[in-house]
């Protein structure tokens, strides 16, 4: 059985020589059990040497195959790329920096040959900080209650994929791509197995708190239409506030006669409509330009240089 590495790298030069050499430990572990190895590297756009390190990789070691993008597309489109690259039986998605530790691709290997179409490495929150911990908490509690997918708390990129996991997830063509619900969304028998992240190697991870945001954002929103949804039951309740309150006013002018209306009243009223309005305006902004970028039908990355032959998945996309 071929198993392909995928790696999306930006900015790992100083890490890929030792991620590269923990995986060929690995590879020839398991190619005494049938199991041969390649590794697919994609190069987001970064700005160091992550290409020339590639290069010198793939110079070395024949099983490397290398992509790297014209500028940074981000971590979803080298994802793309990398599946779409990948020609193996099993596809393990992994990041280059080692916080993804490559000893447990035997454990993946080994559940896969149980049947599983999915293995699924689940990181426990062992050492952050409390903070973080309980706003991921609070995160993932929220999201499920909206989102038509589960979403569970620790479960990133990090898993093995069979070959019809693989071709569904590429099966689904959409430009605002959220992998981690796009996995869950195909299905198929999965296991899940936890372990404890490893430090970063070296470098600085690129997600930074309006990054993190955004990713949040797009998991909310990729997979369900509930906040407009929402935006509709919020105008019937206003509706029916508006509808007792002009009811209340009636019956107090009745009974004692026509008063002056409270400049405060109307001024809190005008305002908090005029935000609910506008935080609507901004959910169906959302959506909308979500279409936009659809219906544009934009390459989701462009190659500058690779090693990797063209297929028929990868002929429009290979210079």
């Amino acid at each position: 059985m071929l198993i392909s590495i995928v790696a999306p790298c930006y900015n790992e030069e100083d890490v890929l020589d030792r991620f590269h050499r923990e995986v060929q430990k690995v590879a020839e572990e398991l190619l005494p059990l049938g199991h041969d190895m390649e590794f697919v590297y994609v190069d987001d756009g970064s700005r160091d040497r992550t290409l020339a390190v590639l290069e010198q990789l793939a110079e070395r070691d024949s099983r490397v195959r290398y992509v790297s993008f014209s500028r940074n597309f981000g971590k979803e489109a080298a994802l793309l790329a990398g599946l779409r690259h990948a020609a193996g039986d099993s596809v393990i998605v992994m990041d280059a920096d080692l916080q993804h530790p490559p000893e447990l691709i035997k454990r993946m290997v080994a559940l896969r040959e149980q049947g599983h179409d999915q293995v699924i490495a689940r990181r426990t929150r062992t050492g952050d900080r409390l903070g973080r911990t309980l706003t991921a908490r609070l995160y993932y509690r929220l999201v499920n209650r909206l989102v038509d997918v589960e979403l569970v708390d620790g479960v990133g990129d990090f898993r093995l994929l069979s070959r019809r996991v693989a071709d569904a997830v590429l099966g689904l063509t959409e430009y605002n791509r959220f992998s981690k619900g796009l996995f869950a969304w195909v299905g198929f028998p999965s296991t899940t197995f936890e372990y404890r992240n490893a430090v970063r190697e070296a470098g600085r991870s690129s997600w930074n708190l309006r990054g993190l945001l955004d990713y949040g954002l797009d998991g909310l929103l990729s997979f369900n239409n509930r906040p407009l949804r929402a935006a509709l039951w919020l105008g019937v309740g206003l509706l029916l506030c508006a509808g007792l309150y002009t009811g209340w006013i009636v019956g107090a002018a009745l009974v004692q006669g026509v008063q002056t209306p409270g400049y405060v009243t109307i001024i809190t009223a005008v305002t908090a409509l005029a935000g609910v309005q506008m935080v609507m305006l901004g959910v169906i902004g959302e959506y909308t330009g979500r279409i936009y970028y659809e219906v544009k039908g934009r390459p989701h990355f462009l190659v500058k240089a690779t090693n990797v032959e063209r297929t028929e998945r990868t002929k429009d996309l290979i210079p």
